[in-house]
């Protein structure tokens, strides 16, 4: 492919994209296929001589399509949002033109000081300590990981590291691994599984504190747990804390928890994975309060700030060099210098691009919008079969029918074949909770409304069925 024909494609794959983005919620958004489906519509070998372009796209509609999941429809109510935006399809095709690899200043000038500088736009946003912020004196700033299972396992090798060099100092004759076997780690039961599977990667204890009512850690429960595990011995040194569970959107108590960790010389992450993106509206913004006790904070722009994955953005008081060096610190001069050494790759895309699109053709006030959820709430409510589980805080409403939890189970089993919205189970207090979350850029009421009418229609079903 020369350059002319790149131009000509390039035009028709950008219409294709316009085209599928536009008509999406006319596709159903769970595919009706089975596992294995794909492999017997393809060679089971690459072909030895090119293939036409035209017969490549041709198995994009024959292939590929009725195998995806379509995560940008208006009926898509799963996980949470991945999300997508015009500007930012923009910034990722220049992106990979550009094709840099920005592990060093060097590697690249433009990819390492526009990241720097938009995570100082971003941590303006939501009204950091400025702390946080690089283009400040004080001590931290920001970097672009992949996702926040990521930013969890950089944060709890930096805290790992810290907690042994602190130990030994006072204590030379320790070892360290002596030191790794007294370490303890600690997360909400509610928390994302990729925390306990950083602490597996680390190799770290970790245990999990209990919630509240609310699924939400407060101070008493976790300075107790403390209390016991250093009168056997252990060492705390890391606590990582939801704010926006993936299970229900809730938030521990930072403002709690904030002050015993500084005062227990305990690294503090604050994993705001989803919820994260909403701190840039005033009215959200008081759910960040206790950041300023924290040492490392991240969420994801690309779950809903209209920045395509992937974009998990972090911040951290202290820079440390942890990766291949863990007995040197570095300055933030020398950081900028060595952009590699924030995070676990090496080579880092030029993703800073989606920002810098996303937030100048938006603008901040283009970004604050929240409120659908609420609507749905309403509709559930106001149907007496069915109830609401946790407080609906953002664009999460976890309900359920009154009654089994196999009549749950078989009322999502229904939505999932329908194949006409798309929604995932958790389960709290041992109960089977259908979530309902916000997800495409396009929902609005009408696709709020549509989507409820389904829910009940099958409800109405299931209900006049013998055995119900």
């Amino acid at each position: 492919m020369d350059a002319e024909e790149f131009r000509r494609r390039g035009m028709e794959m950008v219409d294709y994209v316009a085209n599928y983005l536009e008509n999406i919620e006319q596709r159903p958004v769970y595919p009706d296929v089975e596992p294995g489906y794909l492999r017997s519509l393809i060679p089971t070998e690459a072909p030895l001589e090119p293939d036409n372009y035209d017969d490549i796209i041709k198995d994009v509609d024959r292939v590929i399509m009725p195998g995806v999941t379509h995560w940008h429809s208006p009926y898509f109510f799963a996980y949470f949002p991945a999300a997508t935006s015009y500007p930012a399809l923009l910034a990722d095709m220049l992106c990979g033109a550009i094709g840099c690899i920005g592990f060093s200043w060097a590697a690249s000038p433009a990819c390492t000081e526009l990241e720097t500088v938009m995570l100082d736009w971003l941590g303006k946003m939501l009204n950091l300590p400025e702390h946080f912020i690089a283009g400040t004196h004080g001590h931290g700033g920001g970097v672009i990981q992949s996702t926040a299972s990521e930013a969890t396992l950089v944060t709890l090798l930096a805290a790992r590291c810290k907690a042994v060099r602190r130990v030994q100092a006072s204590n030379p004759e320790k070892s360290e691994a002596e030191i790794l076997s007294k370490l303890v780690a600690y997360t909400s039961e509610q928390a994302h599984c990729s925390v306990e599977r950083a602490s597996l990667i680390g190799g770290a204890m970790i245990k999990k504190v209990p919630t509240d009512n609310n699924y939400a850690v407060g101070g008493d429960m976790f300075k107790k747990m403390l209390e016991e595990d250093k009168a056997a011995g252990l060492i705390p040194f890391y606590f990582c804390a939801t704010l926006g569970t993936t299970a229900s959107c809730a938030f521990d108590r930072i403002t709690e928890l904030g002050p015993i960790c500084n005062k227990e010389n305990i690294w503090m992450h604050i994993d705001a994975a989803y919820a994260g993106s909403a701190f840039i509206c005033p009215e959200f913004r008081p759910l960040l309060n206790g950041i300023e006790f924290a040492d490392s904070f991240n969420f994801n722009p690309h779950k809903w700030l209209l920045i395509n994955f992937d974009c998990s953005t972090m911040w951290y008081v202290l820079y440390v060099y942890i990766l291949w060096d863990t007995k040197t610190c570095l300055t933030k001069g020398e950081l900028l210098i060595f952009f590699s050494h924030w995070g676990i790759p090496l080579g880092r895309r030029f993703r800073s691009l989606k920002m810098w699109f996303v937030f100048r053709m938006y603008g901040i006030q283009g970004l604050q919008h929240v409120g659908l959820a609420k609507e749905f709430e309403s509709l559930v409510r106001a149907d007496k079969r069915f109830e609401i589980c946790a407080e609906v805080i953002m664009g999460l409403v976890c309900f359920r029918l009154k009654g089994s939890n196999r009549l749950n189970e078989l009322l999502l089993k229904r939505i999932t074949k329908s194949r006409e919205i798309h929604l995932v189970p958790c389960q709290l207090s041992g109960r089977f909770v259908l979530r309902f979350a916000i997800c495409a850029r396009t929902t609005d009421s009408r696709h709020i409304q549509q989507a409820w009418r389904h829910i009940t229609q099958l409800t109405f079903e299931i209900l006049q069925e013998p055995n119900h």
